[in-house]
């Protein structure tokens, strides 16, 4: 029998018991892997108290926080199926997920209380766990459940086959699509990022970026529990706070987008004492060379690049060390059991994995590798659209170069990338066409040296009355649209540019936003 998460946990406590596991910063709470061990126990007897089962989902809607560590390795214990929600979401798109996802259990925190507190009345089947102090009368306290819960280890077979995650990612029509992973696809994840990023259990592993995501998840913090390594946590990013943490801790290795490392760098870095800081892990977008280079002369650390997706686990590519500045703007090369191809795109279904184009020629990045994705919940026929012939087709466009390195070169929806998360036209384009003063709106991405790329929304108005203001305090008030989805500047045209069959012609609108004729 495979390896499970559970199992792995288990392993990892008996090698390394009396190693420090897990740091808390924000409430200073310090576990060895034994007393982490008795947590996690704690909570799986207390889940399955509450009529938790295996095949059954729970959803933790929290920042970073050691009860998400905690209830991410009792779900795997017990064979559920964890569900983390992206904390940036509001009340409405936090609804839609608890729809499809159907959880028996949803842990929340006192910083998204108004989100939940709006919404827990049309979900009566759904535990709600609060894992602050003050706990609002709709739910329970994460403390008492598992005050006087036992803390040997529940005994529930679960197989390496199992569904062990449910990760929502945004799909083009702008509503998210739950990625199903199992057990086994993340240990193969896990055991590439050990080699990629050579964990150890000496190594000290910060936890800023969010817990949420898989690449916080899958590439950081689980990996270094494998090894036996400890996270220190973060409840959020904060660049001081990031440099105080690396300071006191002793951190050796991070994972940040590359607008976190250039926040990082615009903070006065020599009055931080960094040497334990060895290597950095990005993904998400590429680094500009003289980011990496700023990166190594003011942090004193190696850089790799992670690119990948939800539904590949989600790395697929790395660009290591040494390879920064020689492959720039490179993603990198196929990693281990990986295969990357670059096929040419239909325009009537699928592109055919068999259509393999040239070194150099840009086509559609199609991947296989043992850490794919099951499919996505309740959504058969897009995941057979998107693993045809048992390949997963990305939507990304890019090319190989003579040595296997690739090339992400644009993509075939017109998705968004703003400070590493992505951010789907349609979604903002359909909240702004609520507004009774728009009659049309395009939605794109616009070069931000901050955060890659920002949301700008070119529209026409219906009267001369509207303003970008309003329209602003229209999205903040409506709670649809999480703060980075939402346009950072807008701009009013006469009409918008569409083709023969009414489809807006967005490659127009960003060519004439380049030229400055539309402002």
């Amino acid at each position: 029998m495979y390896l499970t998460i559970g199992k792995l946990f288990e392993q990892t406590v008996s090698k390394f018991p009396n190693k420090e596991a897990i740091v808390d910063c924000s409430r200073n709470i310090r576990f060895t892997f034994e007393q982490w061990n008795e947590e996690v126990n704690k909570l799986a007897n207390a889940l399955l108290s509450l009529g938790v089962r295996k095949g059954d989902r729970i959803s933790t809607y929290l920042f970073n926080s050691y009860e998400l560590g905690t209830v991410y390795f009792a779900a795997a214990k017990i064979g559920a199926i964890i569900n983390p929600i992206n904390f940036r979401l509001k009340a409405e798109e936090v609804s839609y997920i608890l729809l499809d996802a159907a959880p028996k259990v949803v842990l929340f925190e006192q910083a998204l209380e108004e989100s939940v507190t709006k919404i827990h009345k049309r979900f009566p089947s759904i535990s709600f766990i609060h894992i602050d102090e003050s706990v609002p009368s709709y739910a329970s306290s994460f403390q008492n459940i598992i005050k006087n819960s036992p803390s040997n280890h529940p005994d529930i077979f679960v197989e390496e086959n199992d569904t062990y995650a449910i990760m929502y990612t945004s799909g083009t029509t702008g509503r998210p699509k739950g990625v199903m992973h199992r057990h086994r696809d993340m240990i193969e994840q896990s055991l590439i990022c050990i080699n990629a990023l050579s964990i150890t259990s000496k190594d000290v592993g910060l936890v800023t970026a969010p817990m949420f995501h898989c690449a916080e998840l899958h590439c950081s913090f689980l990996p270094r529990v494998h090894a036996g390594a400890t996270n220190v946590i973060i409840h959020h990013f904060d660049a001081k706070r990031v440099l105080k943490t690396i300071e006191a801790e002793g951190v050796t290795m991070l994972f940040a987008a590359p607008t976190m490392w250039n926040m990082l760098l615009q903070e006065d870095i020599g009055q931080y004492k960094l040497s334990s800081l060895e290597v950095g892990l990005y993904g998400a977008a590429p680094m500009a060379p003289a980011l990496v280079k700023a990166c190594k002369q003011s942090l004193g650390i190696e850089l790799v690049q992670a690119y990948g997706m939800t539904e590949m686990g989600p790395a697929i590519a790395f660009l290591d060390r040494d390879e920064q500045l020689s492959k720039a703007g490179s993603a990198g090369r196929a990693c281990f059991n990986h295969e990357i191809r670059i096929v040419k795109p239909s325009e009537e279904g699928p592109s055919d994995p068999d259509n393999i184009l040239p070194v150099g020629e840009v086509g559609e990045i199609i991947v296989k590798g043992p850490c794919m994705m099951i499919g996505y919940f309740n959504k058969e026929e897009e995941t057979e659209k998107a693993m045809y012939k048992g390949w997963y087709h990305s939507g990304d466009l890019g090319y190989l170069d003579e040595d296997g390195y690739l090339f992400v070169a644009d993509r075939v929806d017109d998705m968004i990338i703003s400070g590493g998360e992505n951010v789907y036209p349609r979604e903002v384009e359909d909240a702004l066409y609520e507004h009774e003063g728009i009659l049309d709106v395009a939605v794109l991405g616009e070069p931000d040296e901050l955060w890659g790329e920002r949301v700008i929304a070119v529209m026409v108005k219906k009267n001369e009355t509207v303003t970008a203001e309003q329209l602003d305090q229209f999205l903040k008030s409506s709670n649809k649209l999480a703060p980075y989805k939402r346009p950072k500047r807008y701009v009013f045209v006469s009409e918008l540019p569409r083709n023969a069959s009414g489809k807006i012609q967005k490659f127009l609108l960003r060519k004439s936003l380049s030229q400055n004729k539309v402002k």
